[in-house]
């Protein structure tokens, strides 16, 4: 990937260098003939200086416009057009029909302090009312409609490799949104090292259905492609969990060769596509099936490369990845061979050691994501800052290009976060708040430092536990959960998860006495309250990782309606407590 000094300059080259060929194709429908559409190099060129001359009349370098586009063309037009306009981005998904969403979008608008929203003529009815309901003084309007703009009226802005370019919000609470500040040089420093780190050319397609208000969306795999001056083709998220297979077929039939998704999306497709729809499909050209954003199982990864061999899929294009805002997203990853899958004793793990299993005791399998190949990367000690040696677990500490500039207009958590430095005064890093592991030269993540459970001197993983029961127990096999620990009057561990079929509350109960059995067996921890809910009530990050954190204090507040509880009396006494 040439260098630039912006991705301005960047693009406007590939809009002359390779004008006509296709840099972005949106898929709206499958089944009808004239179900997508497609832009050129020069075309995107064009619709970028249109939308971003409107821009220009109304915005002053460096103010924020928030993007409240649905997945489409539309998007991909109106971020270029924050670029070439001078003008910082705020990517964000639609406010939505429930209140935390709406309070999210709220929230950001106001912490960025936005000077003007941007959407799509489709969406602008519910953008005003969604304005007009949270009393935002905020115009708003459809960048896609008639006579929006001119672009013979642009102007080139005059980009640096240091302006922020991006506020990339963190899936966060709802009440704390985090603005991650993303510089052109993040951006093309971020995009070289995954394109040298897997191996791409300007011949690898992308494409997916990842939001592209999400960073793995955005900076993962739309940039990257167009950044190489590749194609890219995309569909929307709703899409793809109402149809997975559907996510398959752009691969096949728009040829791309990186695909990135969540460990939840290949679960998806291994439970709904179907054996007819697997012979339908050619994957053997898909060479960079990443896997990121939130933990990746080991099982998940046999069953995909197994169940799709039939489709030409193999174990080596499998890529388990590492990632995340902080770092413009791709932190490390590797390809050319099937996943390195690392079997170790948990109770070891538990005192931050990997160590082989015993003979016939307890196992957890730790998948690789492959080495860091442009950053430092530290294994601290996040309560002493000492740096730690290879083998044994820590938080994980980065710096480097990649690494952005800090959140909006957060100085002191700024300060604490991106400029940390060990105990020897090393640094500064950024901190990830990830717990991880360097083995052989390839980092393990294991998970993360807030959602550690302690429970009697014990340091247990949630996702671990959750997993376990969704194995275990299959009304929770498709379905989201949570795990995490209230003081009643010691830590104790609850269980949030949702739960699937016609049931009666006896039904219920005994599910509930199978999880907890099921928790002491696998765990030897006791669990002081099952909630069993309604599917589709864990609440979620727009990446589709549980929010553990929200859930917890949504328990703690008595604002969830369960289907079934059981509580022990001490986390009874504790719920009544945070409660008056």
């Amino acid at each position: 990937m040439t260098r630039e000094p912006s991705v301005l300059h960047l693009l406007r080259r590939h809009a002359v260098d390779r004008a006509d060929r296709t840099a972005v194709t949106f898929v709206h429908d499958f089944d009808a003939a004239d179900g997508s559409r497609s832009l050129t190099y020069a075309e995107l060129d064009a619709e970028a200086r249109r939308v971003a001359s409107w821009l220009q009349e109304r915005c002053a370098p460096g103010d924020r416009v928030l993007l409240l586009h649905p997945a489409g063309l539309p998007f991909v037009t109106a971020f270029l057009a924050c670029l070439y306009a001078g003008v910082i981005a705020v990517p964000s998904p639609m406010p939505g029909q429930f209140q935390y969403q709406q309070r999210r979008v709220t929230m950001i608008a106001r912490d960025a302090g936005v000077s003007v929203a941007l959407t799509d003529t489709g969406q602008l009815a519910e953008a005003q009312q969604w304005i007009s309901d949270t009393g935002l003084e905020l115009p708003v309007a459809a960048s896609d409609g008639p006579g929006f703009g001119d672009a013979a009226r642009w102007r080139d802005p005059g980009a640096t490799t240091q302006d922020v370019v991006l506020l990339q919000y963190t899936s966060g609470s709802t009440g704390d949104p985090k603005g991650v500040m993303v510089t052109h040089g993040n951006l093309l420093h971020n995009a070289d090292s995954l394109s040298r780190s897997l191996g791409f050319t300007e011949d690898t397609n992308f494409g997916g259905w990842i939001p592209l208000y999400h960073d793995m969306g955005l900076m993962g795999q739309l940039l990257p492609g167009l950044f190489l001056g590749s194609s890219v083709a995309l569909m929307s998220p709703m899409a793809f969990l109402k149809r997975p297979h559907h996510w398959l077929a752009l691969i096949d039939r728009y040829d791309i060769g990186f695909s990135a998704a969540p460990n939840f999306a290949y679960e998806l497709c291994l439970r709904r596509v179907t054996d007819a729809q697997i012979a339908t499909l050619d994957l053997s050209r898909w060479q960079f099936a990443a896997n990121g954003s939130e933990p990746i199982q080991a099982s998940t990864l046999r069953q995909f490369a197994e169940r799709f061999g039939a489709a030409g899929f193999r174990a080596e294009q499998l890529a388990p990845c590492y990632g995340m805002a902080e770092a413009t997203v791709f932190i490390s990853g590797r390809s050319t061979r099937p996943p390195r899958i690392r079997a170790v004793d948990p109770q070891a793990l538990e005192k931050h050691v990997v160590q082989d299993p015993q003979p016939g005791g307890p196992v957890r399998e730790l998948v690789g994501c492959g080495d860091v190949p442009d950053l430092d990367v530290r294994i601290v000690d996040a309560e002493s800052g000492r740096a730690l040696t290879d083998g044994t677990t820590g938080e994980i500490w980065l710096r480097g290009p990649s690494v952005a500039a800090g959140y909006w207009n957060r100085p002191d958590v700024t300060e604490q976060i991106f400029h940390a430095r060990t105990a020897d005064g090393d640094g500064p890093y950024m901190r990830t708040g990830d717990l991880g592991v360097f083995l052989d030269g390839e980092i393990y993540v294991t998970g993360r430092t807030k959602d550690l459970l302690i429970v009697n001197g014990r340091n247990l993983y949630p996702h671990d536990i959750e997993h376990e029961l969704r194995l275990s127990h299959a009304p929770l096999a498709t379905l989201a959960g949570t795990a995490f620990t209230v003081p009643a009057p010691q830590e104790e561990v609850v269980v949030v998860h949702e739960v699937r079929g016609r049931f009666t509350q006896e039904e219920l109960r005994e599910l509930a006495i199978g999880m907890r059995a099921t928790v002491h067996r696998e765990f030897g921890v006791s669990t002081a309250g099952i909630v069993l809910m309604r599917p589709g009530t864990v609440r979620k990050t727009t990446s589709g990782k549980v929010q553990r954190a929200e859930m917890r204090g949504l328990f703690l507040a008595g604002d969830l309606t369960p289907l079934y509880e059981e509580m022990a009396p001490g986390v009874r006494a504790a719920l009544a407590g945070a409660t008056a």
